[in-house]
């Protein structure tokens, strides 16, 4: 097989060198950790990917990406006419420079003292890590959640890098809702006893990781969903919902570092595309790319509304609702319902 033909995703790292922060504070050595798949000289389409998501959109058969179903030869968003590049986000922790990271003045990982950031941040180190690659234009630039926190901000930090955008479960802003979600997940792992101010001995041993996933998981997901899944069954020792929330807490803690979580909560509670631009109305309505928008049916966190209130300010806006017992995971599965959105968008 030849590298031009790419039919199994390649895995790299980009050094981008030093990267000044909004808050004004510099890091001097950034990389970022990608996954990229399709014929080389295709168009690119740039992935950006969830809170606990990471680079691996696609995979592979042993492990597939978190986007398997949606990405990949002849599928809604076909490597076979396009090239699909996703980063590990800033702050992540599955390769990219974040709070695993060694510090080089230190020769100790940052941990929590890893600097706050936020998704303009997380841009700009992307699209630094493009111009390095020699990558300097965009089919498109989708994500859903925090991934399409970013694609908003891609477009207006970039308007004239990408031809089209495409969002998914996701609102001009943050609302109190999602933060006050984030608040109860953040003090879960404070207060752990292991957590030690973020110096912890192993991420393992963080119950309130545990529980903060938990949480996440239940608003994730709808009432609908839970009733119909798990239907009462087991006993008052252990239902099987709770089984259910235990496993995946304890799941997380295997594969995502506490201090990498919080960082990503706050740069999600910092979100507002209207911070320094006249309000979310204003930058949306300076938005010059297509735009696509996607809602799922009882998203609790990015309430469908409030996406299709943004859309109807963007100058060339497209809004599609999907109607789901999923809720906000919606986006992460049943993609024949929206999947066909989405290739029509892309390829007209």
């Amino acid at each position: 097989m030849t590298n031009s033909q790419r039919t199994v995703p390649t895995i790299g790292n980009i050094s981008i060198g030093p990267l000044l922060l909004t808050s004004g504070e510099l890091l001097e050595e950034v990389s970022l950790r990608y996954e990229i798949s399709g014929p080389e000289g295709a168009p690119f389409i740039l992935v950006c990917h969830a809170l606990t998501g990471n680079q691996h959109t696609i995979g592979n058969d042993k492990n597939p990406g978190w986007w398997s179903g949606l990405i990949g030869e002849s599928m809604y968003v076909d490597t076979e006419a396009f090239q699909v590049l996703t980063f590990n986000v800033l702050g992540g922790c599955h390769g990219s420079t974040g709070p695993t990271t060694i510090h080089n003045k230190t020769n100790a990982p940052y941990r929590s003292h890893f600097p706050d950031i936020t998704v303009r941040d997380m841009v700009h180190a992307q699209h630094k890590a493009l111009t390095t690659m020699g990558i300097h234009h965009l089919a498109a630039v989708m994500g859903g959640s925090l991934g399409g926190m970013q694609v908003m901000e891609w477009g207006l930090l970039y308007p004239d890098k990408m031809d089209k955008l495409i969002v998914l479960a996701s609102t001009p802003v943050f609302t109190d809702y999602g933060i006050a979600y984030n608040h109860i997940a953040e003090t879960s792992i404070k207060q752990d006893p292991a957590w030690k101010n973020g110096q912890y001995e192993s991420n393992h041993s963080l119950k309130g990781l545990e529980i903060a996933r938990m949480i996440g998981m239940v608003t994730y997901r709808s009432a609908t969903l839970f009733n119909q899944r798990f239907d009462r069954k087991g006993n008052q020792l252990k239902y099987d919902v709770s089984s259910y929330l235990d496993h995946q807490g304890k799941k997380l803690t295997e594969r995502f570092d506490a201090n990498s979580y919080l960082a990503l909560l706050r740069a999600m509670n910092d979100h507002d595309i209207g911070k320094d631009r006249g309000g979310w109305e204003v930058a949306a309505r300076s938005m010059k790319p297509p735009l696509l928008a996607i809602s799922y049916d009882r998203d609790l966190i990015f309430e469908p509304s409030f996406m299709k209130q943004f859309v109807s300010e963007v100058a060339n806006g497209s809004y599609f609702h999907v109607d789901t017992e999923f809720g906000h995971d919606g986006f992460l599965t049943e993609f024949n319902k929206w999947g066909p959105v989405v290739e029509h968008f892309l390829n007209n």
